[in-house]
């Protein structure tokens, strides 16, 4: 089947399930669910799916036979069929999936979710929901015209002590919210420097794994999991860790559309090797009048060590100042560091019955991580990233003169110096990039002024032939 009658039996499969979801249902009413890229997150994503009531696992998907072999064993030690497939587009012509769960890399999220949104079926997709901006906004659209739930899987919109917290907040209860802190403070080591392409292992299919990616040789160790280092597949940790935080940030802001202005300042510190994207990083996202301030740390607190930095005792958090107080780890705070009031974290359990829910009674609004929620969130990490990725080698006085007028991005930037100087890094040998301020309208969601075209071609991406995207979904 060639790319062109595969799209048209996908939009004629869409349209011959929209149905009242009562005629769509699998046998005795199950929701009968496919995990697309199940190495690690996919592999938990099985057992957390095949243990709600009412829901079957009944196909498994992975460009590596060696995951499904291994799944497919497991399977039969627990007497449950499940069909098994190493190219999705076989898959989506099993009429009996009713939704697509996705935890494959981030560059396939797009095309599982369109394809399937195509084929009339619904869709749980892992952070960050889209590998750029462009893409997102096509994912949402085909959310909506083929009337699919679309999940996103940023659990911590099922957090209900975060919710309780973020209420609290909003309620005016520690006075104006002046600023929202993110951070993502984890070791992660070097990859490492390989001299030449790598062998691809002999269970995957190279072309699938790629697919929208070029088909370049593999320059690293690892096939799987480093991808989220390289642009081509990733999103560094922005886009791994960092989008649960961004998410939390906006959330707590209000604001339902792409921030005006973005900065960066960073990059692989330390790190002679493979890997593309920034393991020490700031992003400030100018949305006003409350601005989001983003940290990210790779290196530990000094070099040799096993532990990482805090900010106030956060590593993986959000910190929201506000004028009378602030909120960090689970706790509201006086300015004193005097405890006012805790909020019972749960980390978003529940979120997947949230989706399942969701199914169900076929209502959007029932969604506690509507794809479109996933898709604004993950822009900003995508902005944060262009910026980044269109910076300059620049000295301390610049980047200072950058900054100046903003205290908070100053203080910022002040703590990352003395964080590269513990480590020990020459910022000769790996340089210091200090991105440009860029400017985006939040209704077109492009790039305006300096530098637009170069960070427009960034938010558009492109795809290889024929795992495309398509400009209409």
């Amino acid at each position: 089947m060639n790319r062109r009658d595969f799209v048209k039996a996908s939009v004629a499969a869409g349209l011959s399930m929209a149905v009242p979801y009562s005629r769509v249902r699998g046998a005795n009413g199950d929701i009968r669910v496919a995990v697309v890229g199940i190495r690690s997150q996919g592999r938990n994503h099985i057992n957390w799916f095949r243990n709600i009531p009412g829901v079957r696992v009944v196909a498994i998907c992975d460009a590596d036979k060696s995951f499904l072999e291994r799944e497919e064993q497991e399977f039969a030690r627990r007497n449950e069929k499940v069909a098994t497939y190493v190219d999705y587009r076989k898959l989506l012509e099993d009429k009996d999936i009713d939704a697509v769960i996705t935890a494959t890399p981030n560059h396939w999220h797009a095309l599982v979710t369109v394809w399937a949104c195509q084929a009339g079926k619904d869709v749980y997709v892992e952070k960050p929901v889209c590998h750029n901006l462009w893409e997102g906004r096509r994912m949402v659209e085909a959310a909506r015209k083929y009337n699919r739930i679309v999940q996103s899987g940023t659990q911590r919109r099922s957090d209900t002590g975060l919710r309780e917290a973020i209420d609290y907040i909003n309620q005016g209860n520690l006075g104006k919210v002046r600023l929202v802190r993110g951070f993502v403070y984890g070791i992660r080591n070097s990859l490492g420097k390989v001299e030449g392409p790598q062998p691809v292992p002999e269970s995957v299919d190279y072309n699938l794994w790629c697919g929208p990616a070029p088909m370049t040789p593999l320059m690293r160790k690892s096939l799987h999991y480093d991808w989220h280092w390289f642009w081509a597949t990733g999103d560094g940790d922005f886009g791994n860790n960092g989008i649960h935080y961004i998410d939390i940030c906006r959330w707590i802001t209000g604001k339902n559309e792409l921030a005006p202005r973005v900065v960066s300042l960073g990059g692989r510190l330390g790190y002679v090797d493979d890997g593309q994207t920034p393991n020490t990083q700031i992003v400030y996202l100018d949305y006003q009048p409350v601005p989001i301030l983003l940290e990210l740390r790779n290196l530990p607190r000094v070099k040799g060590d096993s532990e990482v930095d805090h900010y106030r005792g956060v590593r993986y958090g959000v910190i929201v100042d506000c004028e009378g107080g602030y909120l960090a780890g689970g706790w509201a705070y006086d300015w004193k560091g005097q405890k006012i009031k805790q909020f019972r974290l749960t980390e978003g359990t529940g979120h997947h019955e949230n989706f399942i829910q969701a199914v169900r009674s076929r209502k959007v609004s029932d969604l506690n991580a509507d794809v479109e929620e996933g898709y604004l969130s993950a822009a900003l990490c995508h902005m944060g990233n262009i910026s980044q990725r269109l910076g300059k080698q620049v000295s301390r006085d610049e980047i200072a003169a950058s900054f100046k007028g903003n205290p908070d991005l100053g203080e910022s930037f002040e703590r990352f110096q003395e964080h590269l100087l513990v480590n020990g890094v020459d910022v000769k040998q790996t340089p210091r990039m200090l991105g440009p301020w860029l400017t985006m309208d939040p209704q077109t969601e492009k790039f305006t002024g300096a530098l637009a075209g170069e960070a427009n071609k960034l938010a558009r991406g492109s795809c290889r032939e024929p795992f495309v995207v398509p400009e209409k979904v």
